[in-house]
């Protein structure tokens, strides 16, 4: 019997040094510099080719699909085994304490964005299946593993990739947690606009920014205000700070008063672990008397989303017994005098919930404010039967290479390429045991997580390849 644990520690040094390499490509999706070439921008098409460019030195099949997804290919057969990872990465932010993409090892956890989510996991798992194909297994099934390089915006690549390609039979995506995500709840983002205008109050806000993405809790935000009571307000400030679990500073400017608030970021999928700066922004500024548009995107924050993350104050909680709660992330909000506001509602839906129910919801109290409430894009909870194959072989290989025999297979918020299968799931590489710091300033993952989650990505795939 193979020793994957064994296998897994000898391929460190390589993996580490490929892993670094991929980590150092900045490799955020920057529409303001998409180009015909480059859809998505540069930096995720040079971490494409530069995955690609291994791959192919590494003996696997390669092909780029117009810069936005591309696959490594190994084996034949009836069936198609698809490994789903991706190679874009969030906005560094703010807060860290090492260069974000210079990664580093500190005490055995290496440090930098996408060492969690997902260079680190996706790069496990190719290490495993070129393991196999070097040691001569031979596969009874065509196995490919695709990265895509926009997972943490819209999927415009992976969803280009099932555009063109044959489907896969099944699949498991290296981009979540252990030991075997089943189920997936539903996603839609809800799109607020607020008037503009401060009407004639004597207090005015000039602009409000917070957040990078909507998947994630904003940990910054900032908001200039002209006040006739400048001294009232920094006093005010000084003690909201000593009241409340957020740091923050204000500052007088020619153009008023910068008032910034730092929070802590977290994954948009389980909301309640980050602190929302911007609605704690907006809980300060509710003292004040705001007027127009200003007034009604300050009062919508503070009164309806501020520490609401399951829509109570909404009249809108739900919970399915198998899927678990509604989550409610508010990821991205902003405020022009001049433009008027925007809000974006991120929702993490179990079956039973609808984005059309959530969108009555919202409206019913955003019709007060006179904000318009405009649907985005939705995805549809996604389950697989935890009798499936793919799912009990997985959770073995798990238990085999860890001993958790009390593992079970879960249903998760996050949303992951797993979902695009309907025999899809997420597996791995984040270990129970280990805080998660996806989204998050310091991201990190163990080393030693990563090998063992190396070593049970190399019996999972041996296993669903020669069954």
């Amino acid at each position: 019997m193979t020793d994957w644990m064994k296998a897994a520690e000898a391929q460190k040094e390589n993996y580490l040094n490929d892993l670094v390499s991929l980590m150092k490509i900045p490799s955020v999706r920057d529409d303001s510099a998409a180009t015909d070439e480059y859809p998505l921008g540069p930096r995720p098409a040079q971490a494409l080719k530069a995955f690609l460019e291994m791959a192919e030195q590494d003996g696997f099949k390669v092909k780029n699909i117009d810069n936005l997804v591309g696959y490594a290919e190994w084996g034949e057969g009836d069936e198609t085994l698809a490994i789903l990872a991706h190679l874009d990465v969030m906005p560094a932010g703010k807060g860290w304490d090492t260069d974000p993409f210079d990664p580093v090892i500190k005490d055995g956890n290496l440090y930098g964005r996408g060492a969690s989510d997902d260079k680190g996991p996706g790069m496990a798992a190719y290490y495993a299946l070129k393991y196999l194909k070097d040691q001569g297994v031979k596969f009874n099934k065509k196995v490919r593993f695709i990265v895509g390089t926009d997972e943490e915006s819209n999927w415009t690549g992976m969803h280009r990739y099932f555009e063109v390609e044959p489907a896969p039979t099944l699949g498991f995506s290296p981009d979540a947690e252990f030991p075997v995500i089943n189920g997936e709840k539903g996603q839609v983002s809800l799109l607020l606009d607020v008037p503009a205008g401060n009407g004639d109050a004597s207090t005015q806000l000039v602009s409000f920014e917070s957040g990078l993405r909507f998947n994630m809790v904003p940990r910054e935000a900032v908001a200039l205000i002209r006040t006739d009571s400048p001294q009232e307000v920094t006093n005010d400030f000084g003690h909201f700070i000593e009241e409340n679990p957020v740091d923050g500073n204000i500052e007088s400017t020619d153009k008023g008063l910068k008032i910034t608030v730092i929070g802590k970021a977290a994954h948009g999928m389980e909301p309640e672990k980050g602190i929302n700066a911007g609605t704690y922004l907006a809980k300060f500024l509710n003292r004040y008397d705001f007027a127009g548009g200003a007034k009604s995107f300050i009062e919508f924050l503070a009164d309806y989303l501020h520490l609401d993350t399951r829509m109570d104050g909404f009249n809108g909680a739900f919970a399915d017994p198998v899927m678990g709660e509604l989550t409610m992330n508010a990821g991205i909000l902003n405020f022009d005098a001049d433009k008027g506001g925007h809000i974006d509602m991120n929702f993490r839906f179990p079956k039973g919930m609808t984005p059309d129910k959530l969108e009555k919801t919202v409206k019913a109290i955003a019709d007060k404010f006179q904000i318009t409430v405009t649907q985005g894009p939705s995805q549809e909870p996604h389950y697989v039967d935890p009798d499936d194959p793919i799912v009990k072989t997985l959770m073995q290989a798990y238990i085999n290479q860890t001993g958790d025999t009390n593992a079970k297979p879960e249903v998760v918020g996050g949303g992951t390429y797993g979902r695009l299968m309907k025999r899809g799931v997420a597996f791995g590489a984040l270990m129970p045991h280990t805080p998660n710091t996806m989204h998050q300033a310091n991201e990190y993952q163990p080393v030693n997580d990563l090998i063992t989650s190396m070593a049970i990505y190399m019996e999972a795939i041996n296993n669903l390849v020669t069954d």
